[in-house]
C-alpha cells in the first residue's frame, strides 16, 4: 500500500493539489518564467512525467557555476514613493550573500528564492526580467495563502519547534500535525524546484540548498537530473532520533535529504544526530573514511560535513572603520560609566532563553549584592519572525520580570536592565558590543548564534579611552557566558559554559565573568579571535564547495537511473560494468557449456535474510534436485550455517554438495561423509572467546551468541542500533586482544562479530571445487556464482582470479552475482530472492532431463525424512 504522502507528492506532480482545490498553482494563473535552457517548461515537465531524466540536456556554459537556492533572496525591496515599481539592493547581512567570498572569483553564482515582499500579479514577469538581468536572481513567487501554509504553518509550526525539541502535547502548545500544512510544504517545494529548472545547467552547475524549509526540493531535482551536483546545509538544529521519529513525514524528508550529494550541519551533535536517525529508521549505516564520513545510499556517497559556519569579517571590520562608531561608543560609555555592561543580543523567539537570562541576572543581585547598583543586562530584542500564542505568552512573561527586577533592584538613576525592543543596526550593535564587558547567551536551543563572534571581533577593533576595555594599542580582552545547546558552544573553549535552566549556576557564571582578572580575559579572548577571525564565512563556504566537489567527482563515471515513487524516489549509481543479470543471456550460456559450477549462499540469496522460517520451500528443493540431476552440473550450498541444519534442510537433494561453516565443513552429496577444511583441529580458543562473548551478551540485550562446531558468532541484530554497533567493535577489538597468539580470524559483519579457524573462507571452498573439477578432467566452462554479504565477496574474488590460476577453460562464462544493487566485486546484480529463484528456476527449465529410471518406485534416501517414516509405517 502506498503511504498517504507519496500520494500527495505524486498529484503534485500531476498537477493535483487537494489542499488548495479553490485556487493556487492548481487553478490560478501560470508562474512566470525566465528560460535559459531550449524548450519550454511545459516540455520539460512533460519529460519528467514520462520518465526519469539523467542530465542529458548540453551544457551552454564553459565554466562551473552554482545555484543558491534559500527560503529568501539576499535582496530588499521597497516600493517606489510614487508606488509605481519597486527598487531593489543587495541585503549585506545575508549569509547567502557572504558566503561569495569564498567560492572561486571566476564561478557564476545564481540566487533563487522568494521576496519578503508581496508582489502583484500583473508586475511578476517584469520583476522576474530586472532581477535576473541586474542581480543573477530567480524570484519564487508563492500565493498568499501558500506562503502561509508554507512558512507560518508547516515550517514555523511544525519543523521549527521539533527541530528545536518542543513536541506537539496538546493542540494549544506546538500544534497537532496537518496533512494539509505538509501538502503545502511540498508544493512549495515543487515551485522552487520549478525556479531552478528554469536556470539550470544540470551537467556544468552545481545546488547548494539552505536550511529546514526546502528539505523536500533535492527529491524533486533528483527526480529531475539523476546527476546533479547537489549540497544542502542545515542551519537549525536537527533533534535527536528520540524526537525526530514523532514526526508523521520522517522518512519522507529523511529520503529527500539522501537525494543530496553532501549534507551539512554547524555541530557534530546535528549531525550524529542525522545518522543515528538514517540507521534506526532506513537501516543506513555510516561509515568513516580517511576522515570523512559518508552514508552509502544505493551506490551513491552521500557525504556528511560538519562546520559551523562563521561571519563576514570584511562587513564587520567595515563597521568599525565608520567615522560615527567613535561617537556612539562615547555615548555609551557616558550611559554607562562607573558600572560592569553584561549584554545580551537575541530574537524574539521561545527558544532563545531571554527570560531564563533576566533571572538569573536578578539572582546574581540578589546573592552577589556588591552588583547591585554596579552591574547593569542590556538586552537587545530583534522582532519576531513567527507568530503564536506561545510567543506571546513569552513577551509578557519577559516584560513582567524586567519590570519586577527594576523595580526591586532600581532607582532613579540606576536601572539594572535595559531592555532595547526594537530593531537594531549593525553600527549601533557593534558600539554596544565595543564596551560590554560580558555577552551572555542563554538560549535553550540554537543552531548556531553568531552573537559571541561579532563581539569578539568588535572587541577586537575597540577604541581608544574606553573604561571598560584596552586602547587600540593595548592587549584586549572579553568575557562570554554561553549556552552549552547553542552552535556556536563547541568551538568556544575559552567561553563559561552553562545550561540555561539552571539559573543559579548561570548567575554564578556571570558573577564570574565579570569578576575575572584583566589577564585572564586577555588570553580567552586571544584564543577566541583566533578562530573567529580564520573561521569566517568564507572559509565555511569555501570548506564546503571543496568537499561538495570531491564527494560529486564520480558521478560521470557512473551509470545512474531512478527507482521509486513519491519521496520513495532515489538514484541508483553503479559502475557501468556492474548490471543486471539477464536471464535470457545466461540461459543461452548455460545450454551452450559441458561442464557447469553452481555455488549459491543461502541467507539472503536462497531465501529472505528476514525470514523467519529458514527452511527452503517446495521449489526450491525440486528447482535444485532439477540442477543436480544433469550430470554436466556441480552444484553446492556455501553457507555459514552449520552442518546439521543444512543437511536436515537440504537431505530432498541427494546430489547437492554442501559448504558449511564458510566452509570448514564440506561434503559433495548425500552419500559422502563431511570433511574438514580448516588448518588445525584445536579449538581451545573457544574457551576463552565464549566467556568475553557471554560478557557482552548480558550487557546488551537483544544480543544472543550462536555456537558452531568451528566458529563462534556473536549476534546484535536485535539489539539498540547505536548501542549494538558500538558494543560490537569493543568486542570485535576485545577478542583481537585476548586471541592475538591464536590461529584464528575475528571479523565483523551485517550485525556480527565472529571467530572462526585461519585458513577457512568461501573463496578456499570455491577454489577448492573448481580444482577438484580440473582434476576430474572437467574444466568448468560456465560458472556460476551468487551471494548477498561480505563472506560472498571472498567467492567473487577468487572467481574472478580463477582463469589467471588455469582453474577454468579458456573461454569459460563466469557469472558473479550479487543480491540487491549495491557495490560488489561481483559484476552482475538481481534485486532480491525472489529474482535468484526465478533465474534458477530459468535454468533448470533449460536442463536436460536425467534419464529414464527402471526402478519401480523412488529411492526412499531422496525424499525427506517425514516422507520415510510414512513409508516405513505403511
Amino acid at each position: 500500500m502506498m503511504s498517504r504522502s507519496y500520494t500527495n507528492l505524486l498529484d503534485l506532480e500531476a498537477g493535483n493539489f487537494p489542499a488548495f482545490a479553490g485556487g493556487g498553482l492548481g487553478t490560478g494563473k501560470r508562474l512566470p518564467r525566465v528560460m535559459t535552457v531550449p524548450g519550454t517548461l511545459a516540455e520539460l515537465e512533460e519529460e519528467e512525467r514520462a520518465n526519469s531524466v539523467t542530465s542529458e540536456v548540453p551544457s551552454s556554459l564553459a565554466q562551473d557555476r552554482i545555484i543558491i537556492v534559500a527560503n529568501q533572496l539576499p535582496l530588499r525591496a521597497k516600493r517606489r514613493p510614487d508606488g509605481r515599481g519597486w527598487s531593489f539592493s543587495w541585503d549585506e547581512t545575508s549569509l547567502l550573500l557572504q558566503l561569495k567570498d569564498g567560492l572561486p572569483e571566476d564561478m557564476d553564482v545564481i540566487y533563487v528564492g522568494s521576496l519578503r515582499v508581496e508582489v502583484e500579479g500583473h508586475e511578476q514577469d517584469e520583476i522576474s526580467q530586472t532581477l535576473l538581468e541586474r542581480f543573477k536572481c530567480v524570484p519564487a513567487f508563492l500565493e498568499p495563502d501558500l506562503l502561509d501554509r508554507f512558512y507560518h504553518g508547516f515550517c514555523k509550526q511544525q519543523l521549527w519547534p521539533l527541530f528545536h525539541y518542543m513536541l506537539p502535547f496538546s493542540a494549544d502548545h506546538g500544534g497537532r500535525f496537518d496533512r494539509s500544512l505538509w501538502e503545502a510544504y511540498v508544493l512549495a517545494n515543487r515551485v522552487f524546484s520549478q525556479k531552478v529548472i528554469e536556470v539550470i545547467n544540470p551537467e556544468d552547475d552545481y545546488v547548494w540548498i539552505h536550511d529546514y524549509h526546502l528539505m523536500a526540493l533535492p527529491t524533486f531535482l533528483r527526480r529531475r537530473f539523476n546527476r546533479l551536483r547537489m549540497g544542502f546545509f542545515l542551519h537549525s538544529p536537527f533533534p535527536s532520533s528520540e524526537i525526530y521519529r514523532t514526526l508523521p513525514v520522517r522518512e519522507e524528508i529523511l529520503k529527500a535529504l539522501l537525494n543530496c550529494d553532501l549534507v551539512g550541519f554547524h555541530t557534530f551533535d546535528y549531525a550524529r544526530h542525522f545518522l543515528s536517525c538514517c540507521s534506526r529508521m532506513l537501516g543506513i549505516e555510516y561509515q568513516s573514511k580517511r576522515g570523512y564520513i559518508g552514508l552509502e545510499y544505493f551506490g551513491r556517497t552521500v557525504g556528511i560535513k560538519i562546520m559551523p559556519v562563521g561571519i563576514h569579517m570584511g562587513q564587520l571590520q567595515s563597521a568599525l572603520a565608520l567615522p560615527d562608531k567613535d561617537w556612539r561608543i562615547s555615548q555609551l560609555q557616558q550611559q554607562f560609566a562607573g558600572k560592569m555592561v553584561l549584554l545580551g543580543v537575541d530574537d524574539m523567539d521561545i527558544f532563545k532563553g531571554i527570560n531564563l537570562k533576566l533571572l538569573a541576572f536578578e539572582q546574581m543581585l540578589k546573592i552577589h549584592t556588591k552588583w547591585q547598583g554596579n552591574a547593569v543586562l542590556v538586552q537587545i530584542v530583534n522582532p519576531a519572525r513567527g507568530r503564536g500564542r506561545d510567543l506571546e505568552e513569552i513577551q509578557l512573561e519577559i516584560q513582567q520580570s524586567c519590570r519586577r527586577i527594576n523595580q526591586q533592584f532600581g532607582n532613579a538613576d540606576y536601572k539594572p536592565i535595559v531592555f532595547i525592543d526594537r530593531p537594531v543596526s549593525i553600527e549601533e550593535r557593534i558600539a554596544y558590543y565595543t564596551i560590554a564587558d560580558c555577552v551572555v547567551v542563554t538560549a535553550v536551543r540554537d543552531g548556531m548564534n553568531l552573537t559571541p563572534y561579532e563581539y569578539i571581533v568588535s572587541r577586537q577593533g575597540i577604541a581608544s579611552g574606553s573604561d571598560s576595555g584596552s586602547g587600540s594599542d593595548g592587549p584586549k580582552k572579553s568575557m562570554l557566558v554561553v549556552s552549552e545547546f547553542i552552535g556556536c558552544s563547541p568551538s568556544l573553549s575559552g567561553a563559561i559554559r552553562i545550561n540555561p535552566w539552571n539559573t543559579e549556576s548561570t548567575a554564578e557564571a556571570m558573577n564570574e565573568a565579570i569578576s575575572m582578572n584583566d589577564v585572564e580575559k586577555q588570553v580567552r579572548h586571544e584564543k577566541h579571535y583566533s578562530y573567529v577571525s580564520t573561521h569566517d564565512a568564507a572559509y565555511w563556504s569555501k570548506s564546503f564547495m571543496l568537499d561538495l566537489e570531491r564527494t560529486c567527482k564520480d558521478h560521470f563515471k557512473k551509470r545512474c537511473w531512478g527507482i521509486g515513487l513519491g519521496f520513495g524516489f532515489r538514484v541508483v549509481a553503479l559502475d557501468p560494468n556492474f548490471r543486471k543479470l539477464n536471464i535470457d543471456g545466461i540461459v543461452s550460456a548455460y545450454q551452450r557449456s559441458k561442464s557447469r559450477a553452481i555455488l549459491l549462499d543461502y541467507d539472503g540469496t536462497v531465501i529472505p535474510q528476514a525470514a523467519i522460517n529458514k527452511t527452503p520451500s517446495a521449489e526450491v528443493i525440486s528447482i535444485l534436485n532439477t540442477l543436480c540431476g544433469d550430470k554436466k552440473n556441480v552444484v553446492f550450498i556455501v553457507s555459514g550455517r552449520g552442518k546439521d541444519s543444512l543437511g536436515k534442510w537440504f537431505s530432498p537433494c541427494k546430489n547437492l554438495g554442501i559448504a558449511a561453516e564458510h566452509g570448514y565443513y564440506m561434503r559433495w552429496s548425500q552419500d559422502e561423509e563431511w570433511e574438514t577444511c580448516g588448518q588445525s583441529a584445536d579449538f581451545e580458543w573457544m574457551q576463552m572467546a565464549e566467556p568475553v562473548m557471554r560478557l557482552y551478551t548480558e550487557s546488551t540485550d537483544g544480543s544472543s551468541i550462536e555456537k558452531k562446531d568451528s566458529a563462534l558468532v556473536w549476534h546484535h541484530q536485535d539489539a539498540d542500533p547505536d548501542f549494538g554497533s558500538a558494543q560490537a567493535k569493543e568486542l570485535l577489538d576485545h577478542l583481537e586482544s585476548v586471541l592475538t597468539n591464536e590461529p584464528v580470524l575475528v571479523k565483523s559483519g551485517q550485525f556480527i562479530v565472529e571467530v572462526k579457524p585461519q585458513g577457512v573462507s568461501k573463496g578456499i571452498v570455491v577454489e577448492k571445487i573448481l580444482s577438484s573439477m580440473v582434476g576430474k578432467h572437467k574444466q568448468a566452462d560456465f560458472v556460476l556464482c551468487i551471494g548477498d554479504d561480505r563472506s560472498d565477496e571472498d567467492m567473487f574474488e577468487c572467481i574472478s582470479n580463477s582463469l589467471s590460476k588455469d582453474l577454468v577453460a579458456p573461454n569459460t562464462l563466469v557469472f558473479a552475482c550479487t543480491v540487491g544493487q549495491k557495490p560488489s566485486k561481483a559484476r552482475y546484480y538481481l534485486d532480491d530472492t525472489v529474482g535468484v529463484t526465478n533465474m534458477l528456476g530459468a535454468l533448470a527449465d533449460a536442463t536436460e532431463p536425467p534419464p529414464p529410471s527402471f526402478d519401480s518406485k523412488p529411492e526412499s534416501s531422496s525424499l525427506p525424512a517425514e516422507v520415510k517414516s510414512a513409508q516405513s509405517s505403511t
